[in-house]
């Protein structure tokens, strides 16, 4: 077995679109989150990785689900972090483990027929995510569909925002193919210089359903019991808002579009609307 199956790409919490585990977070809580971040960030290296092969990438995968799980002592250590802060949390493993299908997928799924097949990835590729944290902060049941809605937003926008760098160096694209028919356009419009009319067309109906996304996740923060948690989930939700409205506004071929320094703070104040 390889000593160390992890593959990490240098990334960290600070080059995210949207905060991990923020001082808006209790103290006392970051850790874990940050157990559960360098976990996932690890995986999707490792999927992610243009110099492994798909069935490596899936061994790999596997290795630290072993670890989480308690099957192995050793190989990830990111793995081994996150076992030792779900033991002391009582967190389930089963947010983490869904991850792991979703980067499954991605180590030999590399097109989308339609929305609903996106949507079904991102049911493991991001709403886990959310389902931990409300975990952790002990949270009711019912803030999960707003969560989920926010989680998927987040991950739409991220594929929007990396396209064609997705394309360039995986050959792999999440625009529905269906979608991409239906007004003329095709993947490797995304290798271009800036936007063609289809993809606009097709980039304008995804950021239509992150709208109604964004509207059922509005609830999240009026559900959140933690009052730190509420106004985090209400940051993360007015930035993206924000960066949803970039994007019709701006060419993410030409350029990666970014939120900015006055999107952060738009957002931060618009998050103090929800303090009791």
């Amino acid at each position: 077995m390889i000593e160390n199956v992890e593959e990490w790409s240098g990334k960290d919490r600070a080059d995210e679109n949207f905060p991990v585990g923020s001082v808006l977070i209790a103290a006392r809580l970051r850790p874990h989150i940050h157990a559960f971040y360098a976990f996932a960030r690890n995986a999707d290296d490792i999927a992610d990785s243009p110099d492994l092969a798909p069935d490596d990438k899936i061994a790999r995968l596997d290795v630290m689900a072993a670890v989480l799980t308690g099957t192995s002592d050793t190989g990830s250590p990111s793995a081994t972090g996150l076992r030792a802060s779900l033991a002391a949390t009582g967190v389930t493993p089963r947010h983490a483990t869904d991850l792991l299908i979703a980067f499954r997928r991605d180590a030999t799924k590399t097109r989308y027929a339609n929305w609903d097949e996106l949507l079904d990835y991102c049911r493991y590729s991001a709403m886990p995510v959310g389902r931990y944290v409300l975990d952790l902060h002990g949270e009711a049941a019912d803030t999960h569909p707003a969560s989920d809605a926010l989680c998927a937003v987040l991950q739409v926008l991220n594929h929007l925002q990396d396209g064609s760098k997705d394309l360039r160096a995986l050959d792999r694209c999440y625009l529905p193919d269906d979608l991409l028919a239906r007004f003329g356009g095709a993947v490797d419009d995304l290798r271009g210089a800036r936007e063609t009319v289809g993809l606009r067309q097709a980039f304008n109906v995804l950021l239509d359903e992150c709208d109604a996304l964004n509207q059922t996740a509005i609830d999240l923060p009026r559900r959140t019991s933690s009052i730190r948690l509420r106004l985090e989930t209400a940051v993360i939700h007015g930035l993206s808002c924000r960066l949803a409205a970039r994007l019709r506004r701006q060419d993410p071929v030409a350029g990666r579009v970014k939120l900015t320094r006055p999107d952060i703070v738009g957002a931060l104040l618009g998050a103090l609307r929800f303090l009791p």
